[in-house]
């Protein structure tokens, strides 16, 4: 699949080349790798929406597709209508749409807003009425893209319980996502596609492992090269962070429930008294998991000059396995003047282990049974 851009020098760019798959009855494929490799194209491509520049493309079954916010649509239509405009388009008959839509109605808890013309919906209700159309006309393959990022957490909740309860019936699924607990959840195999290519087509946890891992070291690449996350007076000046392990070595993989700690090198040109040390630790999705600093600690620093160091540690990390990455600061007490500052420059990775799996952290229980 390629396009040749209207630009004064035309070139060919591809979106998928020399990429080829089986995907048997019943399994349930996730499709990971960065934007714009060709995840999206290939779910259209099989859907019928895009056609290949070359080779073949063959699908045995009845398609259940949510690709984009609205595809399918008709924007002066009312919800209701577009239910029977889509369930036409995927081959039923006015009888059979019958019979299914109140359950289709019920599902998307559209109720309320299922007769007025859907161009006055939210992304949201998009979702909803895309999905549950989709998910309600005996698909034999489901096609889902992304768009389950936009609806609330309730609902994508019962968006992949359905999901779930389909790949139970045999209904073969391709799901493309970002959010790596909801293929665990969904996906016995996986297929990492890069530049319009597939690196990897092995099982769920080994593709995600892999590609974590590269995106993890990509990222630490860049930040190595990128100052530009850095402001501050300058009168104290962070010279270096490392995480330590619980041997005291420096190390940046680390397993859920093992001593993790962070030590901030610092060199101070002048006597400051009283400063405050901080660190933030942010999801790779930027989501900002803590901030603890000294002063919140109640631990008070009566005055530093020269080189030297602090640290921050944890008996058991919390987090489950991803990237993150750790802010770091020093500012004056009244929290008023920024030393210096460090966005999110030193990245972290926690490892996959044989305990919980699902969120971002875990609370570090026990079970216990009475019999």
């Amino acid at each position: 699949m390629h396009r040749t851009p209207k630009v004064m020098e035309e070139r060919e760019l591809w979106v998928l080349r020399n990429v080829g798959f089986e995907i048997a009855k019943g399994e349930s494929v996730a499709f990971v790798g960065p934007n714009g490799t060709g995840k999206s194209t290939s779910l259209k491509l099989i859907s019928g929406i895009l056609f290949p520049d070359t080779g073949t493309i063959e699908v045995n079954g009845r398609i259940g597709a949510l690709l984009e916010l609205g595809a399918g649509f008709h924007v002066d239509l009312t919800g209701r209508e577009n239910i029977y405009l889509n369930g036409s388009v995927l081959g039923l008959s006015r009888s059979q749409i019958d019979k299914k839509i109140d359950a289709i109605i019920e599902f998307s808890e559209l109720e309320k807003f299922i007769d007025i013309p859907v161009k006055h919906y939210s992304s949201g209700m998009y979702m909803r009425l895309g999905f549950s159309i989709a998910v309600h006309t005996n698909p034999d393959i489901l096609l889902v893209d992304e768009v389950l990022a936009v609806g609330d957490a309730t609902f994508q909740r019962k968006c992949v319980e359905r999901i779930g309860q389909l790949k139970q019936q045999g209904v073969t699924i391709l799901f493309v996502s970002h959010d790596v607990t909801a293929i665990r959840r969904i996906c016995d195999r996986a297929i990492w596609m890069e530049k319009g290519k597939i690196l990897a087509d092995s099982g769920t946890e080994n593709v995600i492992q892999r590609y974590l891992w590269h995106t993890f070291n990509n990222h630490q690449q860049i930040g190595k090269s990128n100052n530009q996350n850095r402001w501050g007076s300058g009168e104290v000046e962070i010279t270096g962070v490392i995480f330590l392990d619980a041997d005291g070595q420096p190390q940046t993989n680390f397993y859920p429930g093992q001593p993790f700690t962070v030590q901030i090198n610092y060199r101070a040109s002048q006597k400051i008294e009283k400063p405050i040390f901080g660190l933030a630790i942010h999801r790779s999705d930027g989501i900002h998991l803590t901030g603890p600093n000294t002063k919140f600690s109640g631990l008070q620093i009566d005055a530093i000059q020269g080189e030297g160091s602090v640290q921050y540690s944890v008996e058991k990390m919390p987090l489950l396995e991803g990237v993150y990455y750790v802010s770091v600061a020093v500012t004056d007490w009244t929290d008023t003047e920024m030393y210096d500052y460090h966005d999110k420059m030193y990245p972290f990775y926690i490892l996959s282990s044989n305990g919980e799996r699902y969120g971002m952290m875990t609370l570090l229980g026990e079970w216990h049974v009475q019999t």
